[in-house]
C-alpha cells in the first residue's frame, strides 16, 4: 500500500494495534511519546549533519542512505500517531488549522522565495 491508498486513520488503526498486542499503553503517556518522538527525530538528522545542502539533496539518489532516512522517518510517523492515539487529537483537523494560520501568517505574496520579511532566520511555519 502506498501513501496514495492509505489513510492517516489506516495508519493510526496500525498503530493501535501494534501497540495493544503488546500492552504498551501502560508506557505510552504523552509524556514518554513526546521524548521518544525527539529522540527519532535526532536520529533522522544524524544522517544530515555535516552534509552541505547539495549532498543533503544527493540523499534522494542514494538508495541505501534513502531507505535509512525512510526508517527513521516511519519510527517519527509512529510515535506521531501513537501521541496522536493517546490524546485523541484528529490529525487532519490539526494539519488543516494549522496550514489555514500559517496562509494567514506567512501570506504567498509576501514570502514567495524568501525566508522571512526582513529577517536573515528561516520563516518558523512549515
Amino acid at each position: 500500500m502506498s501513501d496514495k491508498t492509505t489513510t492517516i486513520d489506516d495508519l493510526r488503526r496500525l498503530m493501535e494495534a501494534f501497540v495493544s498486542e503488546r500492552d504498551w499503553h501502560q508506557f505510552h503517556t504523552p509524556k514518554n511519546l513526546a521524548i521518544a518522538l525527539a529522540v527519532e527525530v535526532a536520529e533522522v538528522m544524524e544522517h544530515f549533519q555535516w552534509l552541505d545542502p547539495q549532498e543533503s539533496r544527493a540523499v534522494a539518489h542514494d538508495a541505501g542512505r534513502r531507505a535509512a532516512v525512510g526508517e527513521e522517518l516511519a519510527d517519527c510517523l509512529c510515535y506521531l500517531l501513537a501521541m496522536a492515539n493517546a490524546l485523541n487529537i484528529d490529525l487532519s483537523d490539526a494539519v488543516r488549522g494549522k496550514m489555514l494560520k500559517n496562509a494567514q501568517k506567512y501570506p504567498a505574496d509576501q514570502y514567495r522565495g524568501r525566508w522571512g520579511a526582513g529577517d536573515s532566520r528561516p520563516a518558523g511555519g512549515v
